[in-house]
C-alpha cells in the first residue's frame, strides 16, 4: 500500500484529498442548550437524508442531560418529521465498570432485555435509563443509519455508546435492529427519556460508496 502525503505545510491549503479521505463527508452539526430534542430533517437546514449516501454516521460528543438516571433515545420519521413512529425492532448490550473496581449487579457484561424494542413505535434508547447529570457527566459515541431512502428492504442501523452511570460507573451500550418499513426515512430525532439535553454536539455524516 502506497502512503499518501501532503505537500502543503498547512491542511487547510489541501485542494483535493485521494481515496478513502474523501468517503466521509460532514454534512450538519447541532449543539444543544437547554434541548428539548435535537432533529435532522432531510431537506430542513441544509440537512441531507436521503439516497444521496448510501450510510449515515452521528457522531454525539459530550452529550449532558438536565435530569438525572435518564436515557439518550432516537426515532425516526418517514413523513418529513411530522411524527416519529417507525416501528422498531432491536438488541442491545451493556457493560460495566466502577471507579470502586467493582460492577453492576454482580456482572460485568448483559443482555439489556428492558431496554430492546419488538415491532414497537417508541424512542429507542443509545444509553441505558441510568445516566448521569452530575457536572462532570456526559455520554459520547455513535449511531450508524444504513440506506434509509431504500423503498425495498427495512432499515439497519447500529450504534455504541460510552457514558457516565449514575453510580459512578464506567457504562457501555451497543444497539442494534431495524425499522421495519420499506418507506424512506427521512428525518432523526434525539432526546433523553426526561428533561432536556442541557449541552453536547451531535454531527451527522454521509459515507460515500466505496
Amino acid at each position: 500500500m502506497s502512503i499518501v502525503t501532503y505537500n502543503n505545510r498547512s491542511i487547510a491549503n489541501i485542494s483535493a484529498i485521494p481515496g478513502a479521505a474523501r468517503s466521509l463527508t460532514h454534512i450538519k452539526t447541532l449543539t444543544a442548550s437547554s434541548s428539548s430534542t435535537l432533529t435532522f430533517v432531510d431537506g430542513s437546514s441544509d440537512v441531507v437524508f436521503d439516497s444521496t449516501y448510501p450510510i449515515y454516521k452521528f457522531q454525539f460528543i459530550s452529550i449532558h442531560p438536565s435530569n438525572d438516571a435518564v436515557g439518550f433515545k432516537f426515532n425516526l420519521s418517514s413523513d418529513g418529521g411530522s411524527s416519529y413512529n417507525v416501528a422498531k425492532t432491536t438488541t442491545m448490550v451493556q457493560s460495566y465498570h466502577g471507579e470502586s473496581d467493582s460492577y453492576v449487579g454482580g456482572g460485568g457484561i448483559a443482555y439489556g432485555s428492558s431496554h430492546d424494542l419488538a415491532q414497537s413505535t417508541a424512542s429507542q434508547e443509545l444509553t441505558a435509563a441510568n445516566q448521569g447529570n452530575g457536572s462532570d457527566e456526559a455520554g459520547s459515541g455513535e449511531l450508524l443509519i444504513f440506506n434509509p431512502s431504500s423503498t425495498t428492504f427495512v432499515k439497519h442501523f447500529l450504534s455504541n455508546m460510552a457514558s457516565h452511570y449514575i453510580s459512578d460507573y464506567g457504562e457501555q451500550d451497543m444497539c442494534g435492529g431495524y425499522a421495519n418499513t420499506t418507506s424512506a426515512i427521512d428525518a432523526v430525532k434525539f432526546e433523553f427519556s426526561a428533561g432536556t439535553i442541557e449541552s453536547g454536539t451531535i454531527k451527522l455524516y454521509g459515507i460515500k460508496d466505496s
